[in-house]
């Protein structure tokens, strides 16, 4: 597993008020895009409602997922040499082992996605770092695989999650959405505390906003085309080209491995490869990168609701 890392001695910790700086890339490259797909399989719907365990169809529209989505990425990016990050959730991974492990076979990065896609808000402490943990050893058992990266189940993260990563020696999450470029995120408030490389995200580049449908489940009734996904991503890529920052796309194996979507997102990686200076490659690479240039860790603080008006509203309890 990954070691945590710390600050230098008198290296300043930046507010999370301050806007991240872009970072330098390795010689020849001017800015990241990494192609990461998340596969939930059933997980993912079996958090929003366990009673569709008895759903067949439901259960089949995931299972797509690994039984021939993940083989049609994993064509797609042979045919293009290329690396990427699959984030599994450990229950996923004890379901389909071989799919799994042909991932991690054909060279491939496998991060932690929790264990059953749980419903991580407001959850507290001991119970979110027994997820992490079963996690963790489903991913040991099935691949042999000790992750360096995290992905919270739908980006949430809670304020303790970071501490709860760099105890168990993670290098990064990709989960946070407050800059375009990769950073130092400090776990603690002082100087002296463990951080994580954060690789920020962003909804506008999850296909799940774009064709996850499952009528009373998931999904809002509406299943965009694929050439309006890939006009929002390519917009979306060119943009960050230039602005010398790291472009994450995340996907998911049950909605980008069908066959016109699996086609628009080869046009997206053609797209990509005819970009200058566009390191093509895994989170992990990017974030041990970002971890050795030194930089000044950010916060994250929560916010402070004003005690002098009462009108604002709280929080329950």
């Amino acid at each position: 597993m990954a070691q945590s890392h710390r600050p230098e001695p008198g290296q300043r910790l930046a507010s999370g008020t301050r806007s991240p700086e872009p970072i330098t890339w390795p010689d020849g490259k001017t800015a990241a895009g990494c192609l990461t797909f998340d596969m939930d399989a059933e997980a993912a719907v079996l958090t929003a409602d366990i009673s569709s365990v008895s759903r067949m169809t439901p259960m089949s529209h995931q299972s797509y997922g690994p039984l021939v989505g993940v083989p049609r990425i994993l064509a797609l990016l042979e045919r293009h040499d290329l690396e990427a990050t699959f984030f599994v959730p450990g229950y996923s991974a004890q379901r389909y082992p071989e799919v799994v492990r042909s991932i991690a076979e054909a060279g491939h990065e496998i991060a932690h996605h929790s264990y059953f896609h749980e419903n991580t808000v407001g959850m507290d402490e001991k119970t979110e770092a027994a997820m992490l943990d079963l996690g963790l050893q489903a991913l040991w058992d099935v691949a042999g695989v000790r992750p360096d990266g995290y992905r919270a189940p739908m980006w949430e993260m809670n304020f303790h999650t970071p501490r709860l990563l760099a105890e168990r020696g993670f290098l990064y999450d990709s989960s946070l959405m407050d800059s375009d470029h990769p950073y130092l995120l400090a776990v603690g408030e002082t100087s002296s505390a463990d951080t994580l490389v954060e690789i920020p995200v962003s909804w506008g580049l999850d296909d799940w906003e774009q064709y996850a449908f499952l009528p009373d489940l998931i999904g809002s009734g509406v299943i965009e085309s694929p050439t309006k996904a890939l006009e929002m991503w390519t917009l979306e890529l060119e943009a960050m080209h230039q602005l010398g920052a790291a472009f994450v796309l995340c996907c998911h194996p049950f909605l980008s491995g069908r066959p016109g979507r699996a086609a628009a997102l080869e046009h997206l990686v053609e797209r990509m490869k005819s970009l200058p200076g566009l390191w093509i490659t895994t989170v992990g690479n990017v974030a041990r990168h970002t971890a050795s240039l030194n930089l000044s860790p950010r916060t994250c603080p929560q916010p402070i609701l004003p005690a002098d008006a009462p009108w604002v509203p709280r929080p329950p309890g």
